[in-house]
């Protein structure tokens, strides 16, 4: 691992750090500012150092290894998406109000649609790497990962690759989604389908 790569792996307890210091100010002596820092600390500080990383060292989406010297992009931007995945309260909040984890994502960069349902446990790993047409409905505990980490012999290998879900697409309770996967326009899936990497599914 490279000195870049455990650098920003202490991004998460830092970023804790951050929070608990905010909401201990908050104990201490509340106040609309110490409460703005706090919201501050918990949204717009990771997203703000994910799009400086991103431009300093752009995703490349396809095959990579973890295992050489060379540093990984995805890595570092993994770090800062990771306390969503351990806390995921945090995001379930923001799709209680009607797009605004659509926005929240387009923040990231993915391209969302309009008229997108999401049920409050839903879970994207990669907030970068997924488009999503109009009037897509996310069931209870549907999955995105747009990264799997495979061993290949002696090499720990990285394979990366954004999701595509046309319009007017049903995912079902518990689907799981892999990367590179595609949905076409008006697919119903069916409860607990697993699509695996780089797999397109057709409407019949």
């Amino acid at each position: 691992m490279t000195f870049r790569a455990r650098l920003f792996a202490w991004f998460p307890p830092a970023w804790l750090a951050a929070v608990l210091g905010a909401a201990l100010a908050i104990a201490c002596e509340p106040g609309i500012g110490r409460v703005a820092a706090l919201l501050l600390a918990l949204y717009a500080l990771p997203l703000a150092c994910f799009r400086i990383h991103n431009w300093l060292w752009p995703l490349v989406e396809g095959r990579s290894r973890l295992d050489t010297p060379e540093y990984s992009p995805w890595w570092g931007g993994h770090q800062f998406q990771v306390m969503y995945n351990a806390f995921p309260a945090l995001e379930a909040a923001l799709r209680l109000v009607p797009g605004l984890y659509s926005a929240w994502l387009r923040l990231w960069g993915s391209r969302i649609g309009r008229r997108v349902h999401w049920t409050p446990r839903v879970d994207i790993s990669d907030r970068s790497l997924l488009e999503v047409g109009n009037d897509v409905v996310f069931g209870h505990l549907v999955a995105c990962y747009a990264h799997v980490v495979m061993r290949r012999g002696e090499r720990t290998v990285l394979y990366v690759r954004r999701i595509r879900i046309g319009h007017g697409v049903l995912l079902g309770f518990a689907c799981r989604l892999g990367p590179g996967v595609r949905v076409d326009d008006g697919v119903a899936l069916a409860s607990r389908t697993d699509v695996f990497v780089g797999r397109r599914i057709r409407r019949v």
